[in-house]
């Protein structure tokens, strides 16, 4: 049996009080919050095992060293990856996106190849490919969603074809919380001989993950989104591929043998990760992994896909406002807009109440004009949510619409 308030307190910042209000924090899908295993990872590494990593034979070191591939193992297996040589620790979802398209793209990629996309990305997973396919001559194609905001799956079937070489999809919208058929476009892409690049920044904190059972080549994510530390994030990718790619970076520990007009590279998944990581981060995202294995992510999937249809139906309630995205089969985001109340006025007035949620375009412009808005409010909600900040979320809304006169 999952038990929310006994999860809530894991979580010392949901004690605190914003504006003399105790906090309901509804912003998670931006980055969530840590529990105290997580941080007392931390605090120990800094207490007693703090050294730079690989390089040193000493104690502290070897620690280290220890602690830090450990971590690797664990998000390794956290995602169903069978070999922990296949993922690469970066600063985020951003950076291994960017890293695909700068040490895969542009070695394969060729004038007239196709890269599909869809209209519902995150910047993260648009803006490098467009750089990509600038530098490359390649061409960039969208599937298109559907008025639901599920994918257009018939559309996506016409789309990728003999000139496509890489299918990229958001795994979950950070905007509609529509979780995508990412597997069957992976069926698509390696059908037509193209890889399947992943964005799972929404997806790996919320859903059971195997990236074998979805075939992708590319699976990539944040660690602050999954209750682990900020700059922290990892880059799966089938080792063969890894083996065929160029650094990303130069520097030190990506290096076998350095002369002064050549150099070699060291074995992966270390090819990719030059300089000093971030090793207390790592091995902080691996006590987050440990946290959500104790939880189960089958009980965390449940309980946020009852909150989130719960959210659903208690926001439609308020006359006028438009919730977007499907109506089932969701994650636990829910984007909207109240009529006559724009959204950041809305966002700093449930503030005043202390609660917690985010306005904007949500790093997904494109989206945006396809929805026909500017922005939207955002309620995201994790795993340490409950109902009741779900009814005092719609309880504020209601009395913004009053106190901005907002018609009923």
């Amino acid at each position: 049996m999952y038990d929310v308030l006994k999860v809530r307190r894991d979580f010392p910042i949901l004690e605190r009080e914003v504006n003399g209000r105790r906090l309901i924090y509804l912003d998670s899908a931006a980055t969530s919050q840590k529990p105290r295993r997580v941080l007392r990872t931390l605090t120990e590494y800094y207490e007693r095992h703090n050294a730079n990593i690989h390089r040193g034979v000493h104690r502290l070191a070897e620690e280290a060293t220890g602690l830090y591939e450990e971590a690797r193992r664990k998000v390794a297996r956290f995602i169903g990856a069978p070999d922990a040589r296949g993922l690469v620790f970066t600063r985020g979802t951003t950076e291994g996106i960017n890293l695909v398209a700068h040490a895969w793209a542009r070695k394969f990629l060729r004038e007239g190849d196709e890269v599909v996309l869809t209209v519902s990305e995150h910047h993260s997973n648009l803006v490098p490919w467009q750089l990509a396919a600038r530098d490359t001559g390649a061409r960039l194609r969208f599937v298109p969603i559907r008025e639901d905001g599920t994918l257009d799956m018939e559309a996506a079937e016409r789309i990728i074809g003999p000139r496509t070489r890489l299918v990229g999809c958001v795994h979950a919208s950070n905007v509609l919380g529509t979780v995508n058929p990412v597997g069957r476009l992976a069926e698509l892409a390696h059908e037509s001989g193209a890889l399947m690049l992943v964005d799972g920044a929404q997806s790996a904190p919320h859903l059971p993950v195997d990236v074998n059972a979805l075939g992708c080549d590319f699976f990539a994510a944040s660690g602050h989104k999954m209750l682990g530390p900020t700059g922290v994030g990892f880059l799966w990718a089938r080792p063969e591929l890894l083996e065929e790619m160029d650094p990303f970076l130069g520097g030190g520990e990506m290096i076998r043998e350095v002369h002064l007009e050549r150099s070699t590279w060291n074995e992966i998944p270390h090819k990719f990760e030059a300089g000093t990581m971030n090793i207390a981060q790592a091995i902080g995202l691996g006590a987050a992994v440990d946290y959500l294995n104790t939880l189960g992510m089958e009980n965390v999937r449940e309980h946020e896909r009852r909150l989130g249809e719960y959210a659903r139906r208690r926001l439609s309630e308020i006359e006028g406002l438009t919730v977007y995205g499907p109506a089932e089969g969701r994650t636990g985001v829910v984007a909207f807009n109240v009529p006559g109340v724009h959204p950041h006025d809305l966002s700093q007035l449930l503030d005043q109440e202390g609660i917690a949620i985010r306005s904007g375009h949500h790093c997904c412009q494109p989206l945006m004009r396809h929805l026909r808005v500017v922005a939207t409010a955002r309620a995201s909600l994790y795993l340490y949510n409950t109902e009741e900040e779900v009814d005092a979320l719609v309880g504020a809304i209601s009395r913004a619409r009053e106190f901005f006169g907002a018609p009923a």
